[in-house]
């Protein structure tokens, strides 16, 4: 009997969905490509409507290639609403965002809704396996910032941390196949361990283990003298630092009950270059919050300018229902179209100003595969993607390579 996973949504998914592969793989034939399969599992995420729309189309691509599979659904779109995808033909199980570590026990018994409460300690039930040259680790599970826009502490729970000890063996196994290990979580910044916030020890603790380590999405109370000494000693740490922002305007980022004033940000920015030379600082920012005006957009372009982030990911702001943000007033979707115009240019004249700073520097690349060009690609250890001629026994690898030119997005390099 075959098994194909299907995976959309964060890091943390990706991790969930290699860790049921891997609960699956000894007792059925899987596949995470979208192909003919005797029942299918699909983890769906919610974080906006689009995403929650394509969680559904999933289901109808799924009959269209075999009409008599068996579909499992879990994840957070699931969590927030069952109902969506019980109503559909051949759904024959919906998990929600609990008990994704029990699919191999479930996957034959009885069908329907089994979408439960979330628990309060962190489910130690899961443990992915590498298939990939970069490998994720989920230290820690649930969100409680309640974000004006966002969805997840409603469906993913209270935050709950993961025993250092079954994280660090976790990390020795991965090691063994992976040169790369991503520390991930739904909120990470929120790491305990006892009660009391951890990450500066967690990291440390991962500083032996032979892989480079990455880590995940920050929030900024957790930037600090403390957490940056540790990853500034630390070997095997890849010197990226996703750094949330949302929005440059204290007023927005206010009504986002987001924890920090624009000012308060940069100076986490500072603190981490007073640390790192040329570290990755990349961030995410909301285009259109309800309430957004022009004065609030002038000032996330003038923090985007201050703090030369090395890339952008900027979104269009999504209405989720449940949400605080999703009663207040709403922005035009034209205005939102011509401040995203004018962002994507802002964003692009400082990505090229970070790689023009590593023209004729040396970069550690992971390769990763094989491009449609023909050359092969990966990422620096400070999140660039780099290119490069050479043959398939170098994927997998780390090596040191020569940045020629800015090539795509990213370089063109050379042993």
């Amino acid at each position: 009997m075959k098994v194909c996973l299907l995976n959309l949504g964060c890091k943390v998914n990706q991790y969930e969905i290699d860790a049921i592969l891997n609960s699956l793989s000894s007792k059925y034939e899987t596949t995470t490509e979208l192909s003919f399969a005797d029942i299918y599992v699909v983890n769906t995420c919610a974080v906006t409507s689009e995403a929650e729309k394509k969680s559904r189309q999933y289901v109808s691509k799924i009959k269209s290639i075999n009409e008599n599979a068996k579909i499992i659904i879990c994840g957070c779109a699931s969590q927030n609403n069952a109902e969506q995808f019980l109503q559909k033909e051949n759904v024959t199980l919906v998990l929600g965002t609990a008990r994704k570590g029990e699919i191999v026990d479930l996957i034959e018994k009885e069908t329907g809704n089994l979408v439960c409460d979330i628990p309060l300690t962190y489910e130690d039930n899961m443990f992915s396996t590498n298939v990939r040259t970069r490998a994720y680790l989920k230290i820690q599970d649930g969100c409680n910032n309640f974000c004006s826009y966002c969805l997840i502490p409603y469906v993913r729970g209270r935050s709950r941390s993961r025993s250092l000890e079954s994280i660090v063996k976790e990390a020795e196994s991965l090691s063994k196949t992976a040169n790369e290990i991503v520390v991930t979580g739904i909120n990470i910044s929120d790491y305990k361990i006892d009660g009391k916030l951890a990450l500066s020890k967690l990291m440390e603790s991962l500083s032996e283990i032979n892989s480079r380590i990455r880590i995940g999405s920050l929030e900024v109370n957790v930037i600090t003298d403390e957490l940056l000494s540790v990853l500034s000693k630390m070997k095997n740490f890849c010197p990226q630092f996703h750094l949330s922002l949302q929005s440059g305007s204290d007023s927005v980022l206010k009504k986002m009950n987001r924890h920090y004033t624009r000012q308060e940000y940069l100076k986490k920015v500072e603190l981490i270059r007073k640390y790192f030379k040329n570290p990755a600082i990349t961030t995410d920012i909301i285009v259109g919050f309800p309430t957004e005006t022009e004065e609030d957009f002038c000032d996330t372009i003038d923090l985007i300018e201050k703090a030369k982030f090395s890339q952008i990911h900027y979104f269009a702001y999504s209405s989720r229902i449940g949400t605080v943000a999703s009663k207040m007033p709403q922005i035009n979707g034209n205005i939102i179209k011509e401040r995203d115009k004018k962002l994507k240019a802002v964003s692009d004249k400082i990505r090229n100003d970070y790689l023009n700073l590593f023209i004729d520097k040396t970069l550690q690349v992971l390769i990763e595969e094989k491009a449609e060009s023909g050359l092969y690609t990966g990422f620096s250890d400070n999140y660039l993607r780099c290119y490069t001629e050479g043959n398939d026994n170098l994927i997998g690898k780390i090596l040191t390579l020569k940045v020629k030119s800015i090539y795509l997005d990213g370089f063109m390099c050379e042993i």
